[in-house]
């Protein structure tokens, strides 16, 4: 039996807004492990002294660099190689103090590599070809936890001519991949923390409340695993539970985190950066300049033949004024959105350093709903 036309105009209407409202947007879901950090678990900082050799006479001056004539000598000692008496006449370019920085990541373990960094100290002009020697590399506590050493990279483009130098990048740095061999790892044992915390890393009470709903909903068979201690720190309490596989599922867990409205600004730049929840009350702007431009423009005046006159300079000049006519008040209504506000003001052909003003003023009028940050 067919039905009637009406009834089959109601259902096409009905399947085609159910369709609209299926490709809607959701919500951007994020996973659990690519907002927070489990507290404790962090990379520790290592920094040593030591010297690069090998350099193509680019190296540190050492009548300028006094430390790194001395470290240039006591190194020579400790390989039985005698310069104290002949310290005066060392005037090698091929050798540079530098500063070796890295980072130890959590749970590595001894015989493990990492990644150096090399930063020259005195007035080295370029470390491109340089060999790192054996340096410590120390921790806060004063200990040894890794040992670099090898050949540095520093990515850079140095030319100099007798009255022109090119320079593209840093060559004072260089950086050298798996340059240094772990021999400590720091202590740390996971398996046995049954009361880990979870850091927010963008601090906010609501999404750190989803978190812990999410979390509750999940692991169940007893009391709630989490528990909101602030805007950072979500409290987790695994007794009796298997610590590891319990937070490699609380980190695949899927949350909509909140965000406040926030308007980020870089006046150097010009660039300016929006959340999506900036709103705008009702505002009229007018964005517009006034320039004068003065013109002048010399001009001869020749007397006629035979008429016993003198050639005579004069300046005719010309005065012009724009008042930016061209640019007109707009009125913004109530609860304006970001691609309202963005149209609204590309609309009146503003820059991007005016839009930082128009924008500051909008704050200071109390319409900009949103946090203003000011780089």
């Amino acid at each position: 039996m067919s039905l009637p036309c009406r009834y089959r105009r109601v259902l096409i209407a009905l399947a085609v807004l159910a369709g609209l409202l299926a490709a809607r947007p959701a919500a951007a879901q994020v996973r659990i492990k690519d907002i927070t950090d489990i507290e404790g678990i962090r990379d520790n900082q290592l920094v040593g002294y030591g010297l690069v050799v090998g350099l193509n006479g680019t190296g540190d001056s050492l009548n300028n660099s006094i430390f790194t004539k001395q470290s240039l000598i006591g190194m020579l000692e400790r390989l039985g190689v005698n310069t104290q008496d002949q310290a005066a006449q060392l005037q090698t370019k091929n050798v540079v103090a530098v500063m070796v920085t890295a980072n130890l990541p959590a749970f590595t373990h001894s015989g493990e590599k990492i990644d150096v960094t090399a930063s020259a100290l005195g007035d080295a002009k370029n470390l491109t070809g340089g060999t790192l020697l054996v340096t410590p590399l120390l921790g806060a506590d004063g200990q040894v936890y890794a040992v670099a050493q090898g050949s540095l990279v520093t990515g850079a483009i140095a030319a100099q001519g007798a009255n022109a130098s090119f320079t593209q990048g840093v060559p004072t740095v260089g950086r050298i991949t798996n340059g240094a061999n772990v021999e400590r790892s720091v202590a740390f044992t996971l398996a046995a923390e049954t009361k880990p915390n979870l850091e927010l890393r963008n601090p906010d009470f609501t999404t750190a409340e989803r978190i812990a709903r999410a979390i509750n909903n999940t692991l169940t068979g007893g009391a709630p695993v989490a528990a909101v201690a602030d805007p950072r720190t979500i409290m987790l309490d695994l007794t009796g539970r298997n610590v590891v596989a319990s937070l490699a599922q609380i980190e695949e867990l899927q949350i909509v985190p909140s965000a406040p409205a926030t308007v980020v600004v870089d006046e150097a730049t010009g660039t300016i950066v929006m959340g999506a929840d900036v709103r705008i009350s009702t505002v009229a702007i007018a964005q517009g300049n006034l320039t004068v431009r003065v013109t002048e423009t010399p001009n001869v005046s020749q007397p006629g033949a035979f008429s016993n006159g003198k050639t005579v300079s004069t300046t005719q000049t010309a005065i012009s004024v724009d008042q930016g006519k061209g640019k007109q008040m707009d009125i913004l209504t109530g609860s304006v959105s970001l691609r309202q506000l963005v149209s609204g003001l590309n609309a009146l052909g503003v820059s991007p350093h005016d839009m930082i003003s128009i924008l500051q003023a909008i704050k200071s009028a109390g319409a900009l709903q949103a946090q203003l940050i000011v780089q």
